[in-house]
């Protein structure tokens, strides 16, 4: 039985007619086209970067902030742009790095009901907001040629199997992919090589479309090593 207190819960999901819904949704696209010239006309200026990637909610007192921190101010200092998700934590501490090194250092700020906002570390004339998380994660594929993915959550690990997907689908070419921390990514690569390979589910070698390093310098090595062998560009 329907209470008194469901009543806003029903009043939020009031029934539109198929043409209210036909209305928004052609507008909607408008919106979306904005949100992506608005970041193809920001961004195609910005040169070689690489996007690092981990948690919003590490202080910078944080072993892992620090790291990413160090990650960034290396890759910058050997000419990469560093590119975060623009808000806190591993993300400030990517565009924190960058600064250090004076190496472009850009923000994909998303719009969200209670939090985020940038970070104090990002280029003023590289910090673009989203309404969208479609239209920024394609901006983190397109503009990025390498990902360093530091701890994080569910975002995080979205970001990562998104870029593994389009790779082991060759919808966009191979770039590096580099997973930090043996003791926060062992677990997950244990079920993958005893879950999903014997089942099938992956391919024998869709493992070595990312590396798993424990350093900075691992990383920073990992990321340059590559790109001492394939030629630096947008990823489609």
């Amino acid at each position: 039985m329907a209470t008194h207190g469901s009543r806003p819960i029903k009043s939020a999901f009031k029934h539109k007619s198929w043409t209210e819904v036909r209305t928004n949704d052609s507008w909607a696209i408008f919106k979306i086209m904005g949100e992506f010239v608005n970041a193809y006309e920001r961004l195609s200026r910005i040169g070689p970067c690489v996007s690092i990637f981990g948690s919003a909610r590490l202080a910078e007192d944080h072993r892992w902030y620090q790291m990413a921190e160090g990650i960034a101010e290396g890759l910058g200092a050997k000419g990469y742009g560093i590119i975060s998700g623009g808000g806190p934590g591993i993300m400030e501490a990517a565009n924190r790095g960058a600064k250090a090194a004076g190496a472009p250092s850009v923000g994909l700020n998303i719009t969200l009901p209670h939090e985020q906002k940038p970070n104090d570390y990002i280029d003023l004339d590289k910090s673009v907001d989203f309404d969208y998380f479609f239209v920024r994660k394609v901006m983190f594929v397109k503009y990025s040629q390498g990902f360093v993915v530091m701890p994080g959550g569910f975002g995080t690990l979205d970001e990562v199997f998104e870029a593994i997907t389009l790779i082991q689908t060759k919808k966009i070419g191979r770039f590096p992919v580099v997973l930090v921390g043996r003791d926060y990514w062992g677990g997950l690569l244990d079920w993958i090589e005893s879950t999903l390979k014997p089942n099938g589910l992956v391919g024998p070698d869709d493992t070595q479309i990312f590396k798993l390093v424990d350093t900075a310098e691992e990383a920073i090595l990992a990321i340059d090593d590559f790109y001492s062998r394939y030629i630096l560009k947008p990823n489609f």
